[in-house]
């Protein structure tokens, strides 16, 4: 499937941004009872046009025949400032932010595909948000540790890569192939943040058929992929259509020059970004609920891609993303869970369930192999092993999905 941006590019976002961050007054939580979302395959209503500044939750419910999203959009349509995918038929799921003053556009994807259905415009009304004393300080703590992280993995991913195209160009296979899975692992652990940035993720990481279906140049990790392991003459597309090896021929030494010149330069492109003061801006935008955002993010990149084999088609080293995913996601997690805990009983128990469920998820994935001895090809697994990651990652999501409205509405510098 096509991949959306879960991060949301809040640098641009100006005065009508959501800050996840900062002190709410009382009266304004308490008045923030959920907004009701249907989708449909049609439609998406939601039940007002209007709401107040500060806490706000959106119970989606998906009516549709179809595995949906629910989408807070900026006034241009375009900029992802809140989001809520992967809700099956039938299913609900909620999306709380805090929002600042300003005009929204409220929007379903049944199918997840598309441009979507029931575009609205959706209006905050009320005074700014503000982060206030002793709560901001300890607010931003998470904040800059994660920054830290990110400029961490990118700046380890930089080398990986100038390592793992040097031998895709020489020729070196073998090495190449070696390496590919585990350059990957940097990006996959803060995959969001790169999805954020316009097409800088799909230069890097997109897969051939997402190219083809936005009518873009085929580059980054996937592109090498294929030239590492040439598809068998009778091989499909991962999503069953025309053979991947019609019309295809593998790179001559001057493509594998470009393409691999290319790929470092967008993952330069990416480390520039990250340690320069947009990015800073960005998650001081977001705060502690864009941190616990990002990491039911990385959850649903394992649900929607990973758990399926479609991620790396040609070389089946799919589990090594799965892992880096999940390590990605339970650092945000770890980062904001004393959030959790300090909003009392119901948040306490919340915790104990999320980091139950990722030591359940990690421990499954081990008996596969690990991301520093290497683990099985996804083809080998069974259909059962399948499932029993699959009921583990559904057994997290749920507790996980509640982790951004717990944190949000726990204000220890509230009067």
């Amino acid at each position: 499937m096509t991949r959306t941006r879960t991060w949301g590019a809040v640098a641009a976002l100006g005065a009508t941004a959501l800050v996840l961050a900062g002190c709410v007054a009382k009266t304004d939580v308490a008045a923030s009872d959920a907004l009701t979302v249907t989708s449909t395959d049609t439609a998406c209503t939601v039940s007002t046009a209007t709401a107040t500044s500060g806490t706000i939750a959106f119970a989606v419910t998906n009516a549709s025949s179809q595995v949906t999203e629910f989408y807070l959009l900026a006034s241009d349509g375009l900029r992802i400032v809140g989001e809520v995918e992967n809700i099956a038929p039938g299913a609900s799921r909620t999306l709380t932010v805090v929002a600042q003053p300003g005009d929204y556009v409220t929007l379903c994807k049944p199918g997840m595909v598309g441009e979507g259905t029931g575009r609205t415009a959706f209006t905050v009304t009320g005074d700014a948000v503000t982060a206030t004393g002793d709560d901001a300080a300890q607010k931003q703590k998470p904040v800059d540790l994660y920054a830290s992280f990110v400029k961490d993995q990118v700046e380890q991913l930089v080398p990986a890569v100038a390592s793992f195209v040097s031998a895709y160009e020489a020729g070196d296979d073998e090495k190449a192939r070696s390496l590919f899975p585990t350059a990957r692992a940097f990006y996959e652990r803060i995959e969001p943040v790169a999805e954020s940035l316009g097409d800088l993720d799909p230069r890097i990481d997109y897969r051939e058929v997402d190219a083809a279906a936005e009518g873009l140049d085929w580059t980054g990790f996937h592109r090498i992929e294929k030239d590492l392991w040439v598809p068998a003459p009778d091989a499909l597309n991962s999503d069953g259509s025309t053979p991947a090896w019609k019309d295809w021929a593998p790179s001559t030494p001057a493509e594998r020059a470009t393409s691999g010149a290319k790929l470092i330069a967008d993952v330069g492109e990416l480390n520039a970004y990250v340690h320069g003061d947009a990015f800073q801006k960005a998650l001081d935008a977001q705060g502690i609920g864009g941190i616990s955002n990002g990491a039911i993010s990385l959850l649903d990149e394992v649900a929607t891609g990973k758990i399926s084999g479609e991620e790396d088609w040609w070389s089946g080293t799919d589990l090594y993303d799965f892992a880096a995913n999940v390590e990605g996601s339970r650092m945000a997690f770890s980062l904001v869970k004393d959030f959790a805990v300090s909003s009392g009983a119901t948040g306490t128990e919340l915790a104990g369930r999320i980091d139950s469920g990722y030591a359940a998820l990690e421990a499954a994935l081990a008996r596969h192999g690990s991301l520093s001895a290497g683990f099985v090809n996804y083809r080998q697994l069974s259909e059962a092993d399948k499932r029993e990651l699959t009921d583990l990652i559904n057994a997290l999501a749920e507790p996980l999905s509640k982790l951004t409205s717990t944190i949000l509405l726990y204000q220890p510098g509230c009067v």
